[in-house]
């Protein structure tokens, strides 16, 4: 039997445990970075249940050069909804509400659009932005849809019947974290962290005052007019004030279920697979939500749009491919989380600033990531 030497010994085991190289994608994807004058970015690839690929790229800060890496933490903006929708699914398995609850028994006063008064709005149309509202009157604030506080609430509401329509609208999330305090009794940032966040051992969530802000992420937005790159303070702007008046199932807005969770690459690719495995992350026995809840919010609501609660699916990323997913785009930040339920495959895309912010940075991204890592192996 031929020795092995303990020197080729350690050399062969390194070599045995060192991550696989992707020299080619990586240079597709810097060459793809460049094009689109990118600041920082982090990626992450999974398949058959595992996260074979996650990398970052580019700086946390154009100002002090430090580099993005693992622990980098970003705000991922609308893929926030979701964990709003899976919350309020583990409300809907304990008993507390249905779907198709009306949304003004549960908000503590009327939601109704004024032009089809007889027609209820429901949590259901809520997560799927089928409510027949919108956000013309802002959405940082429930005062907007009050008609106690907001005289011109009537102007929230489209011209079309809540349920027969479709129109994306932030607010319709921000009021469903409201309700969701109302049903828990917990204030929305916690709930998130102690039922979502936690059983999967992840770290991240809504209040920026509980986060450690030297592993933030800061966020650019593209100024056209002087060729330049602006950071966006606002996008972890402390909310300390705010918390200490806070009033619970009204306040809910200053946290932005609708897009304020603040999480990592690889920590957003574990909830990825929560969801790519019906509401059970493996190697967890606890579940997140039931099987048949997973498949509610991957089931779209509209003809067009195909979009669930606070998931949808669509083939606009890789082209006869459905995913199933969310992005999100806020502060110069684009982000994308989609996956293929069937086949376990996905990937996370968060870029924190490009000189493009359109929707062609995360599909030529993601397209990059789809040849290299699924359709060529």
């Amino acid at each position: 039997m031929k020795k092995i030497t303990l020197f080729a010994l350690v050399a062969l085991l390194i070599t045995a445990c060192a991550p696989k190289s992707y020299p080619e994608f990586e240079k597709d994807l810097n060459a793809f970075r460049e094009e689109i004058g990118n600041i920082g970015l982090g990626v992450a690839v999974v398949k058959d249940n595992k996260i074979i690929y996650d990398n970052y790229f580019g700086v946390k800060n154009i100002e002090t050069g430090e580099k993005v890496d693992a622990q980098t933490i970003f705000r991922i903006a609308s893929i926030s909804k979701s964990f709003t929708s899976t919350s309020l699914m583990q409300m809907v398995e304990q008993g507390k509400v249905t779907l198709e609850t009306d949304v003004s028994d549960l908000m503590g006063f009327q939601v109704r659009n004024p032009k089809f008064p007889e027609t209820i709005i429901t949590l259901e149309m809520l997560l799927s932005h089928t409510s027949s509202l919108n956000d013309s009157q802002g959405y940082f604030t429930l005062d907007v849809i009050n008609p106690a506080t907001n005289p011109d609430c009537a102007a929230c509401y489209n011209e079309y019947e809540p349920g027969k329509g479709y129109q994306y609208c932030n607010l319709n999330f921000n009021m469903a974290g409201t309700i969701l305090e109302k049903l828990s009794g917990e204030r929305f940032d916690q709930y998130v962290v102690n039922h979502i966040l936690n059983p999967l051992g992840l770290y991240g969530g809504y209040n920026i005052d509980e986060l450690d802000s030297t592993r933030f992420a800061t966020l650019y937005s593209y100024n056209s007019e002087n060729d330049s790159l602006e950071a966006q303070p606002n996008a972890y702007k402390s909310r300390a004030e705010e918390i200490a008046n806070y009033v619970t199932g009204y306040s809910t807005p200053i946290f932005s279920p609708t897009g304020g969770m603040k999480i990592s690459t690889t920590d957003l690719a574990k909830y990825m697979m929560m969801h790519m495995n019906y509401g059970l992350y493996p190697g967890v026995q606890e579940r997140i939500i039931s099987e048949e809840s997973s498949k509610n919010m991957q089931t779209p609501r509209s003809d067009d749009e195909h979009y669930g609660l606070a998931l949808w699916r669509n083939t606009d990323y890789i082209p006869e491919v459905e995913l199933v997913g969310h992005t999100g785009g806020a502060y110069g930040l684009r982000s994308a989380m989609f996956f293929h339920p069937e086949e376990k495959y996905g990937f996370i895309v968060i870029s924190s600033g490009a000189k493009t912010s359109e929707e062609g940075l995360l599909k030529g991204m993601i397209k990059i990531m789809y040849d290299h890592f699924i359709a060529n192996e």
